[in-house]
């Protein structure tokens, strides 16, 4: 983090070399590469250490500032979830005449990973401390809600076009995961140089397999392909930060091996701008409405945190809460069959300018998140898991309660965009939920791109 906000200082101080009027009759050609240490924070899975980066080929520039051809990159590991990740992407209009590619590999290890159980506010919302008081508490030893998880995602997606600004789409999409209790490498005491190690017993994951909340069939982990089919209107004049335009989606996402299931998904995100003609630019106001549910079949375990896309914006696409959705909120903190959402912003640019023959702009963007369950996850099974006497950490009634179900979440914040020709964005945000039973404290968020 540091080091990014150390760039941002050194970037603002930089004397504006061109107008924006300049910036826009010139074009980039040929390649461009952007490269940033990955030194940020999160409160889930605490400091990142790595590389994260895009490459971009212009050719000779007449389709600036979208590129003939894009490949982002990360290798990482986070400290406090000991998370590990692994990414490798490449994105195209111009491979296959007519055709849009985008295709990708990821690959991440979590041995610290937070479950938090189902259906957000309604799971662990009558605890009777805060959440530090279960979650990696050295002290008693208990991560309550701590287990692993292996993930490794191979997809590809096309789309081609049937009229002007709409397009056909699909893709597959294979996952393989693996699941279990943690596997931490241990802590040190306070006092002591012997190594202590999370109790493995006493977790919301091992509950939730006693109460049947979580099947035998699941908890291991297991593999899915997903086929996906829909249609996509595109009118965005840019695609990394738009000024104006519409992108809205419409699929199926359905998953064909071991536990089927059917999703439906629908995106609308629109592109307003507002002419006060500042020198950097216009503001743009922007929002996105969204709705996902399954539809047929149930979603397993180690799926329903899978928020399906057609185009990856960023290398994580999953759950409801952290930098994806609702942002203020734990990562994966509602996890539900359905979800609706909203998310609005006023996109600012305070200055452009001109550095190594590259074209930046600083912009900030206030935002309003909000959501709601539209269809729980496994209510059936949390009403026969009351009749059961099983012996578990924590007393039902602080597990679930049912009413919460319907609760609307919502938060707010700002956040601080650095961007290098239009398609590398440096993205810093901050956020706090005002939903009591999901506030997580202040959210911290640093990555690439606007959300949407």
């Amino acid at each position: 983090m540091k080091k990014l906000l150390l760039a941002a200082i050194l970037v603002t101080g930089v004397t504006i070399a061109t107008s924006a009027q300049e910036k826009e009759k010139e074009m980039k050609k040929g390649w461009s590469f952007g490269v940033l240490p990955t030194a940020t924070y999160s409160v889930d899975n605490g400091f990142q250490a790595g590389a994260f980066g895009d490459v971009y080929y212009y050719g000779d520039g007449s389709t600036y500032p979208d590129p003939l051809h894009k490949i982002s990159w990360e290798a990482s590991y986070f400290t406090h979830s000991q998370r590990s990740r692994f990414y490798l992407a490449y994105d195209s209009k111009y491979l296959i005449p007519g055709m849009r590619v985008n295709a990708s590999a990821t690959y991440v290890n979590d041995p610290l990973y937070s479950f938090w159980g189902y259906n957000g506010g309604a799971s662990l919302a009558n605890l009777p401390q805060t959440y530090d008081s279960y979650w990696t508490n050295k002290t008693t030893g208990i991560n309550y809600f701590g287990m692993s998880r292996q993930m490794l995602r191979i997809l590809a997606n096309l789309q081609g076009r049937i009229t002007d600004h709409l397009n056909w789409a699909a893709g597959v999409n294979f996952w393989n995961w693996k699941l279990g209790d943690m596997r931490d490498n241990g802590y040190k005491v306070e006092g002591s140089d012997a190594k202590q190690y999370y109790d493995k017993e006493k977790t919301l994951y091992r509950d939730y397999q006693k109460l049947g909340l979580i099947t035998d069939a699941e908890k291991d982990g297991g593999t899915a392909l997903e086929l996906n089919a829909g249609f996509v209107y595109d009118t965005r004049d840019i695609e990394a930060a738009p000024n104006r335009g519409i992108w809205a989606e419409a699929y199926l996402n359905g998953n064909v091996l071991d536990q089927r299931y059917l999703k439906a998904c629908m995106y609308f995100r629109h592109y307003i701008d507002i002419p006060i003609h500042i020198p950097a630019g216009d503001p743009v106001f922007a929002y996105r409405l969204a709705w996902q549910q399954t539809i047929a079949g149930e979603t397993p375990l180690y799926m329903i945190q899978n928020n399906p896309l057609l185009v990856q914006r960023n290398m994580i696409s999953e759950g409801f809460g952290s930098s994806n959705t609702i942002r203020g909120l734990r990562e994966n903190r509602i996890l539900a069959e359905g979800f609706a959402w909203v998310n609005t912003e006023l996109r600012v640019k305070l200055v452009n300018f001109k550095l190594f023959n590259q074209y930046f702009y600083i912009a900030v963007n206030p935002f309003f998140d909000a959501g709601v369950i539209t269809k729980s996850y496994r209510e059936e099974a949390f009403k026969k898991a009351q009749a059961l006497s099983v012996d578990t950490y924590m007393p039902l009634g602080q597990l679930y309660d049912a009413s919460k179900v319907g609760d609307i979440v919502y938060s707010a914040g700002a956040g601080l965009k650095i961007a290098m020709n239009q398609n590398f964005i440096v993205s810093v945000e901050l956020a706090k939920c005002f939903y009591k039973p999901l506030d997580a404290g202040m959210w911290l968020g640093i990555g690439i791109n606007y959300q949407f």
